[in-house]
């Protein structure tokens, strides 16, 4: 115990700059350098300097980087949940939970694009998984069906928003002016379907469909829904294994 307490204090002891180091304000600085400079702005090195700390004092908090991204993307999940309270329509909930998560992606695209596919197992994690399963299983999902529903529904989530941040962090003008300067003047003899959908095309690839394709995926869970009402028992649960 004593141990533990001298290290705690030797933690705590301010950096050269006169920065006390924290687990927080060293995942918000990483945070901040791979905003600044894309996933090769993450090194121990790099936010030694911009701590004002030797970079050995960084493995007194995080075993690496690898654990430092891990840090980060729980950091990102917390921010984009934080106050989020499910009401108690089970669609409404879930569909804010997702544009909470995909606008927090979207707010931070290069930290999103670093972390989105990595599994924290860290508090703010648990607690978005504990949420999630809890929105689908009082919907009346069972246990099973509430499981593949949720996996369905962060990776669609996750999946846009880091399609949307890549486009972001690119600042790919040319790939939306595409839509405009090149499939609006394909001849309707050669390609007769992008022909007649031109105007709409390009309208709807210059944004984001994540809510189209969100509302599609409510749909569909409520049509599961009302399949397993007529049937009798909780969708997905012992009752109802479809």
């Amino acid at each position: 115990m004593a141990a533990d307490r001298l290290g705690a204090q030797r933690r705590r002891r301010p950096t050269r700059a006169g920065t006390v180091l924290s687990h927080e304000l060293i995942v918000a600085t990483a945070i901040r350098l791979v905003d600044l400079h894309g996933s090769d702005g993450l090194s121990v090195r790099r936010l030694g300097a911009a701590l004002g700390a030797d970079p050995s004092a960084i493995y007194r908090y995080f075993t690496g980087t690898d654990d430092l991204v891990r840090a980060v993307a729980d950091s990102l999940i917390g921010r984009a949940l934080d106050g989020f309270v499910p009401g108690p329509s089970w669609r409404a909930a879930l569909a804010e939970m997702g544009e909470r998560i995909y606008a927090g992606c979207l707010a931070r695209p290069r930290a999103a694009v670093l972390t989105a596919a990595r599994v924290t197992g860290r508090v703010h994690e648990i607690q978005a998984v504990e949420v999630g399963l809890g929105i689908l299983r009082g919907a009346g999902f069972g246990v099973a069906a509430a499981s593949r529903s949720y996996h369905a529904f962060i990776d669609l989530t996750l999946g846009y928003a880091m399609l949307d941040a890549a486009a972001l962090a690119l600042s790919g003008a040319g790939d939306v002016a595409a839509w405009g300067d090149v499939y609006a003047g394909l001849p309707s003899g050669s390609h007769p379907n992008i022909a007649a959908c031109a105007g709409s095309l390009e309208q709807a690839m210059s944004g984001s469909a994540y809510a189209s394709a969100l509302g599609f995926f409510l749909d569909g869970l409520t049509l599961e829904l009302e399949r397993g009402e007529k049937v009798g028992g909780r969708f997905g649960g012992p009752e109802n294994r479809l």
